[in-house]
């Protein structure tokens, strides 16, 4: 993800700076104030709180980002 791009996104709920987290091919945005991760699609950053996974659960599951 663009790093200037990167620096403008916040947490949709904290508004907490967001951190790019990766595993395997997933992509996603860390707010480590939530414990959340906001999935990255395309790469276009999905900044829906009703997306977000939780950290733990991110971690341990490869594409717990790509909800079905």
């Amino acid at each position: 993800m663009d790093k200037e791009l990167l620096d403008l996104l916040v947490c949709p709920v904290c508004r907490a700076p967001l951190e790019e987290v990766r595993r395997g091919a997933d992509e996603g945005l860390f707010c480590a104030v939530c414990a959340a991760v906001y999935p990255v699609r395309d790469d276009i950053p999905v900044l829906l709180a009703e997306e977000a996974v939780p950290h733990a659960l991110w971690r341990e599951q490869g594409n717990a980002c790509s909800r079905d």
